[in-house]
């Protein structure tokens, strides 16, 4: 039995270039791509994803993988997948940010832990947040609609020398301003109720001047912090909704589906 070397060129290009653009997202994607997630477990991931989905593809481009035009290809699958996770990124980087306002206005700025998404020091706060979005996004199945909108992207964008256009990275750029409208809705209440809880504060200090603001006021302003937080609860799990359910609208134009 004997293989050509057409043939060897054929099948690896039906497995690699899928495999790209998967592990792509893999590496990026929230869920998947946190830190506290072995880098091996996602190719293994990508490994058994591309091989289900590359026997259901089409002619793959019978480019060398090893050629200047499969360099080309491979770093269009990569742009691919890259800017399909980091849409789904950037809706975790909004609690992160409305966490870091929030905590420096109530005074919990300094009490910072690890975050095991993007692998950074951030305060408490943003952590909670964090944390209640990636439940929030587990409960919707949004890990399993990104991984179908993966898959179903081989359809609607096939593997070519052509990847994203122009207006579909000004489309990821667009969505980073909304990233920060979102950022600056979910921390307002709690900013703008904290701003008269520290100008009530200072009424009283030009009021009793004898009283030591610092020993009373940082522990009125935590604990007052920590009550709009539980009554803004609600309306956080909503907005969190609607962050990932605007960015899949995102990601179908970028896959053209």
């Amino acid at each position: 039995m004997t293989f050509e070397a057409d043939d060897i060129l054929r099948w690896v290009s039906t497995f690699i270039w899928p495999f790209v653009r998967i592990t792509a997202v893999m590496l990026v994607a929230p869920i998947f791509g946190a830190r506290n997630v072995n880098v091996r477990a996602r190719l293994a991931l990508g490994f058994l994803l591309a091989l289900v989905i590359a026997p259901q593809l089409g002619a793959a481009p019978q480019v060398d993988p090893l050629s200047l035009g499969g360099l080309v290809v491979a770093v269009h699958q990569v742009l691919i997948g890259i800017a399909m996770g980091f849409l789904m990124q950037m809706v975790f980087s909004t609690l992160t940010q409305a966490g870091e306002s929030i905590a420096l206005s109530m005074g919990l700025g300094f009490a910072s832990a690890m975050d095991p998404v993007g692998g950074v020091q951030v305060p408490m706060v943003s952590q909670y947040y964090t944390i209640l979005a990636t439940l929030i996004f587990l409960a919707l199945n949004g890990h399993l609609m990104l991984l179908q909108f993966l898959l179903h992207s081989f359809e609607t964008l096939p593997i070519a020398a052509e990847g994203l256009t122009t207006d579909d990275l000004w489309a990821v750029t667009r969505f980073g301003s909304a990233m920060f409208a979102g950022a600056v809705l979910i921390a307002l209440p709690a900013i703008a109720s904290l701003l008269l809880v520290n100008l009530a504060m200072g009424v009283i200090t030009r009021a009793a001047p004898q009283l030591n603001i610092f020993a009373i006021g940082f522990p009125v302003t935590l604990l007052a912090g920590f009550v709009i937080i539980l009554l803004t609860l609600p309306s956080l799990t909503a907005r969190i909704g609607e962050l990932l359910m605007s960015a899949f609208p995102v990601i179908q134009q970028l896959t053209r589906a």
